[in-house]
């Protein structure tokens, strides 16, 4: 099982409060480049830009893009090594048991996941602009391009398996193992998850109602981890949805901008994309992933106490 209580004075709960503590210390310290680089470069522009009159992500955008990229991306590879010694070293277990109840990490699944919501995304994109051409601009320079694609394909899923290995693999058998239930778990993570995005521009440019798409597609990525006894689907799609959208669509007031192929101008508004997703794509995906993989007892697979 993935979610179980296990004996066991590392098992407390205590215990994975510290352990969130150095993954985030881990975390904030792989940040020091991004400062450093930041600060260079503020004191540089200085001359040239107000910088008073700028936001905090305005700010950001005086690092080159590509750099920005590579700095914003590299704390959370860094942080891998703290999650490592956490889980090695505190709580004397493998990375493998955070991630998956399988013998073996499912790269099979990690690749299905990660092909479904790629084409999906792709086709909704193709779909936007062939319909409205209005909206895009046409942002695609070879060089700079090229460069932020391999900068992306290696650390964008570093990031987002690193989200997946601490919020549904870490922090659920956390929580899982102080309420000894599994609905408890899912939703604590989903909330945390969710807030951790408060800071995101997108939230500052739309409103604090896009919260409901970020802990919604939390207890999205909970569900398919609880339900498949492992994170490999939660991974792969979820380094489908930023990575694919950072090589395809980027707009001036996203967390990643970034040299992708095309930019969109248009007024933001999520709120049809979040409702189509949470109430449409979701449900959709779970089915598919629920006849592939043959789960059974949906209901309660999610309420059931250990």
């Amino acid at each position: 099982m993935f979610l179980k209580y296990e004996e066991g004075r590392v098992f407390r709960f205590g215990y994975y409060l510290l352990g969130s503590f150095i993954i985030i210390l881990f975390n904030i310290i792989g940040q020091i480049p991004l400062l450093i680089v930041f600060i260079s470069s503020l004191a540089t522009k200085s001359d040239e830009v107000d910088t008073s009159a700028l936001n905090p992500m305005e700010l950001l955008n005086i690092i080159p893009s590509n750099t920005r990229l590579f700095l914003m991306l590299f704390p959370f590879a860094f942080t891998f090594i703290g999650l490592w010694l956490v889980v090695k070293k505190i709580h004397e277990k493998s990375m493998r048991s955070i991630v998956t109840s399988r013998n073996k990490l499912d790269f099979g699944r990690i690749f299905f996941a990660f092909t479904l919501w790629a084409s999906i995304t792709l086709c909704m994109v193709s779909y936007d602009y062939l319909t409205s051409p209005e909206n895009y601009i046409w942002n695609f320079k070879p060089i700079p391009f090229l460069i932020m694609f391999f900068i992306a394909i290696i650390f964008v899923p570093l990031q987002t398996s690193l989200e997946e290995y601490v919020f549904r693999g870490y922090l659920m058998q956390g929580f899982g193992n102080l309420f000894r239930n599994r609905w408890a778990p899912l939703l604590f993570t989903s909330v945390i998850f969710g807030s951790l995005h408060i800071a995101n521009p997108e939230v500052g440019k739309l409103g604090y109602g896009i919260m409901v798409y970020y802990i919604g597609t939390g207890l999205f990525l909970g569900i398919m981890t609880l339900m498949d006894e492992g994170v490999e689907l939660a991974i792969g799609w979820h380094a489908a949805n930023n990575l694919v959208g950072a090589l395809l669509v980027t707009a001036d007031w996203t967390a990643f901008q970034t040299n992708s192929v095309l930019k969109d101008i248009s007024e933001p508004n999520l709120y049809p994309e979040m409702l189509i997703s949470i109430l449409f794509f979701y449900p959709i995906i779970l089915f598919i992933f629920s006849k592939k993989y043959k789960w059974k007892n949906s209901v309660e697979q999610l309420i059931t106490k250990f």
